[in-house]
């Protein structure tokens, strides 16, 4: 399967519609009238290949540019054409799941595989599909509302990817006034941004019902294909960052209000968690990028990393700039019948763009390393199981660092990174504990969203004082948080994934290499199993285990003299 990657430029996929979808499903569901569910299945694969190349590749050019009207008529085109898509898959699903001989299925498409179509099948009817359509148009909008900020700060007229650096800044009244200009743009689109979250709440809730599930907190772990844990489990981890890893983080902070000399800390001051300012990048976009070709051949002494880092930057499969009207954050996303992941991020000229570099890359190795996979739901694992790779390899470049941190820094960048990666787990938990809320109670209103938010944050976060910033003190930070509206669900498996990389740095620490070869042997297990059994495979701590969050925590404070 594996072959030659083209330019990114030279990209074209097939566009599919309604006709060319169904009369190739036809083809499918004869091979199955036939008896031959091999053929069928091979089929199948090859179909969803093509296709998530295309809707991967109309996605992306959309989020490169989002004023773009060709880009956004595409969009819209690929949202409405995705029910009917997912209406084939389900339809396929489901007659592959009904035959008789389970053992015979599990052995050509893996039980894991199995599962996943399992609660595949429970997440869609048609009579959700106008709900769908709508959800992806509600999203889309959100995404482009945040990539139409302009803010006028500092003499210049900035989006909010490029206010960050402003935010971390040394001076604290600039890190005020940059904050006070930030949330101005969400207080001044809060009517928007409420009214958009309310109807994908109301749409999510009705779908959940419609399908036949109590609320739509199910129904969202199903689409996150979540098949060996729930919500109650993540419950108890919440629990378990409350007790352990909140405290710590608070006396972190206390630390550096008394070092500083603050009367106390703000929440304009958290972000500035290096005293001498926090180290900034070596260098611009383009030094950036041709410096961390040594970096990665350092780290791998196979090679492999490095000639796979150097194939996306000279195909143009990298896109780090930070631009007018392209969508904020950074993903990894992939084209499954070419064989390559694509880096999208929005470099600011911060520490975040080192961060945001290493992550992605790490989900990019994985999903190359996979990439010849037998099966199109083998390519990528369930999402926490994801992260592990992007966020183990922030901590795995950890010696090689150097080369991307302004000069004489790299050190204190280590210890910057560790009291950051401790410092979101707080974060990350009141997200998920948010959403489970809302989700539970649908029905509330804007205002007691707030407030909800509001009340776990302070939580979670006892520290966080917004001072004279009303709108995020009266609970409307979590709007600026985009998988809430996007991909609901999907947050707290950063946190869980943050455990196993802490993990992985330990071992790193005692052997390098040995550990690194488990990271490629993990990456190259892609999606072939669920979450705890990549975990296990791979030696690491389930964070669902009753002391794994308090271990690595332990080590953290020792490497951090606390």
């Amino acid at each position: 399967m594996t072959q030659t990657i083209p330019p990114f430029s030279d990209l074209s996929f097939p566009r599919p519609d309604e006709a060319s979808l169904k009369a190739r499903y036809d083809d499918i569901a004869l091979l199955l009238d036939q008896g031959r569910s091999k053929d069928a299945a091979q089929a199948f694969d090859f179909v969803r290949r093509e296709y998530e190349s295309w809707a991967s590749h109309v996605h992306l050019q959309f989020s490169r540019n989002t004023q773009d009207e060709q880009a956004k008529a595409d969009r819209d085109y690929a949202d409405r054409l995705s029910p009917i898509a997912t209406d084939h898959e389900v339809t396929i699903k489901k007659r592959l799941l009904a035959d008789p001989d389970r053992a015979a299925l599990e052995a050509l498409v893996t039980p894991h595989v199995v599962r996943l179509w399992e609660a595949d099948t429970t997440t869609f009817d048609p009579r959700i599909s106008t709900d769908l359509e709508e959800e992806a148009r509600l999203t889309g909008e959100y995404t482009a509302l945040l990539a139409s900020a302009k803010i006028p700060f500092d003499g210049k007229m900035l989006n909010l990817s490029g206010l960050v650096p402003y935010l971390q800044g040394p001076d604290r009244d600039m890190r005020h006034s940059a904050e006070k200009a930030r949330w101005t743009f969400f207080e001044e689109n809060g009517e928007a941004l409420d009214t958009l979250y309310s109807r994908l709440v109301e749409l999510r809730d009705r779908m959940a019902k419609t399908l036949g599930f109590e609320n739509y907190i199910e129904l969202g772990y199903r689409r996150m294909r979540r098949t060996d844990y729930g919500p109650e489990q993540v419950a108890a981890f919440r629990e378990k960052v409350l007790s352990s890893v909140t405290p710590l983080v608070q006396s972190l902070l206390e630390r550096r209000r008394l070092k500083m000399g603050w009367d106390k800390v703000w929440a304009w001051d958290e972000a500035l968690i290096d005293l001498q300012g926090n180290p900034k990048p070596a260098g611009d976009h383009d030094l950036l990028v041709a410096r961390a070709e040594g970096m990665f051949r350092a780290l791998d002494p196979k090679g492999e990393m490095g000639d796979f880092y150097v194939q996306m930057r000279d195909l143009g499969y990298l896109d780090l700039k930070n631009r007018d009207g392209k969508a904020g954050g950074g993903f990894c996303t992939s084209f499954p019948t070419i064989g390559s992941p694509y880096i999208f991020a929005n470099f600011n000229g911060t520490h975040n763009d080192i961060g945001v570099f290493t992550h992605e890359m790490g989900h990019a190795f994985q999903n190359w390393k996979s990439r010849d996979q037998d099966w199109v739901d083998q390519l990528w694992p369930t999402m926490e199981a994801a992260e592990i790779h992007s966020m183990g390899l922030e901590f795995l470049t950890w010696p090689q660092i150097d080369a991307l941190v302004e000069d004489g820094a790299a050190d204190r960048y280590r210890r910057m990174h560790l009291i950051d990666a401790l410092s979101f787990f707080p974060y990350g938990v009141c997200v998920d504990h948010f959403q489970h809320e809302v989700y539970a109670n649908p029905q509330m209103t804007a205002a007691e969203r707030h407030k909800t938010w509001a009340r776990l944050e302070k939580m979670y976060m006892p520290w966080r004082d917004w001072g004279d910033l009303a709108y995020p003190a009266k609970g409307g930070r979590w709007q600026a948080q985009l998988h809430i509206y996007r991909l609901p669900f999907y947050y707290i498996d950063y946190a869980l994934a943050q455990c196993c990389a802490l993990q992985l740095w330990l071992r790193s620490r005692m052997d390098k290499e040995g550990t690194f070869e488990t990271y490629r042997n993990l990456c190259s297990e892609g999606g072939s199993k669920p979450f705890a059994q990549l975990v296990a495979d791979a030696g690491l701590v389930s964070p669902f285990e009753a002391d794994a969050l308090a271990e690595v925590v332990h080590e953290a404070e020792q490497e951090l003299g606390i």
